[in-house]
């Protein structure tokens, strides 16, 4: 991740070998319509209140391929990896994660850094961890070209798992996804500041590239096929910096400004960034790393948090009425493991408190009333 365009420019299952979980390399049909359900609800009784969480960059370094075959017994099971927030993931009503890196076929090959190509496992985890969508717009979406754009998208499909972001056909790309979420329809769309250098897509709709008006345009398509809350997922900022710039402020004011948007979730700089109340809605300007073991950790590379909106309708809008954050830390083990730092007591004392008090420091250091963790 190190030599990517750091600057936020102006200019977001079962997959596992072969069989019956249909990741077997051949292609499996996007879902149309694109509005599907998530948890169930009463038919004709929309709730009048839902919860949605998000978190930062999935990010698999062969180091988390190595731990997850060591869990498989020499296959690869990923969801040991992720089982520490399970219990959060799969509470909310709407679980949103940031799939970064590509995807490839059970085959293989796989790719750490520069060029990222996970095993199509990775998606078997996510969806056992309880996730409903992944954002898949990300500076590493091209790594592989339309090639990795295909098997990424395949296999979330396969998966069960809805996704934005990138796509394969124009059509798809032009379909908005909207999801029933206890009976309310929600909106999500997914963009990225710029791609790595010397990739571009091979269609301009392969990937959503970050600019305010990209965002409200696809924002608004969601609005008319029926979303009643859109949620955007921004891939942006600086690695390594837990202060947003000034032009992730700058968007993120624009772009709340308008009513098609009702919440920011961001990632890509692989430590946390503040949370900030603008109006009255929210941005939580980066999610951290949700999994990753760079070559060099730094410490905050491995500390995230997972973001939970409560939505309460008021009129015939919605708005958050509740935002809180749930500190989380990729403990290097061995084993790696991701851990909720609110419940957690497996981390070291010391290490945990270093982490809870650098992650509260953070995502407070802005305008954020109300917001709490648990």
């Amino acid at each position: 991740m190190r030599r990517l365009l750091g600057l936020c420019c102006v200019a977001v299952l079962v997959a596992g070998c072969s069989g019956e979980d249909g990741s077997n390399g051949e292609p499996v049909p996007p879902f149309h319509p694109r509005t599907v359900s998530t948890r169930p609800s009463d038919p004709g009784k929309p709730a009048d209140s839902f919860t949605v969480v998000a978190t930062g960059d999935v990010l698999i370094h062969p180091a988390l391929t190595e731990q997850a075959e060591e869990d498989g017994g020499g296959k690869r099971d990923y969801a040991p990896l992720l089982a520490g927030i399970k219990p959060v993931i799969e509470a909310a009503d709407l679980a949103i994660c940031h799939m970064e890196t590509p995807l490839a076929t059970a085959d293989g090959p796989f790719e750490g850094y520069p060029l990222f190509y996970a095993p199509p496992e990775v998606a078997t985890a996510v969806a056992q961890t309880g996730y409903d969508t992944c954002s898949t717009a990300s500076n590493h979406t091209l790594d592989h070209g339309a090639d990795g754009v295909r098997t990424t998208l395949d296999t979330l499909d396969a998966a069960k798992i809805a996704h934005t972001g990138s796509a394969r056909t124009e059509q798809e790309a032009d379909t908005p996804l909207v999801r029933d979420v206890r009976g309310v329809k929600v909106g999500q769309v997914s963009f990225t500041f710029g791609l790595n250098q010397g990739t571009e897509a091979p269609e301009p709709w392969m990937v959503n590239e970050l600019s305010v008006d990209a965002v409200l345009d696809a924002a608004r398509k969601a609005r008319a096929a029926g979303a009643q809350v859109v949620i955007a997922s921004i891939h942006w900022g600086i690695e390594d910096q837990h202060e947003p710039t000034a032009d992730q402020r700058e968007m993120a004011r624009q772009i709340l400004a308008d009513p098609a948007v009702d919440l920011i979730v961001g990632h890509h700089a692989h430590v946390v960034q503040p949370f900030e109340k603008i109006g009255d809605k929210w941005v939580a300007y980066g999610l951290g790393n949700s999994v990753a073991k760079h070559e060099e950790p730094r410490g905050t590379t491995e500390e995230g948090v997972i973001g939970r909106f409560t939505f309460i309708r008021e009129g015939n809008g919605w708005h958050v009425g509740k935002a809180e954050y749930v500190p989380t830390l990729v403990d290097l083990g061995p084993p790696i493991r991701l851990k909720d730092l609110t419940t957690d007591d497996t981390v070291d004392a010391g290490r945990r408190q270093e982490a809870l008090d650098r992650t509260d420091g953070v995502v407070m250091s802005l305008d954020a009333p109300g917001l709490t963790r648990p």
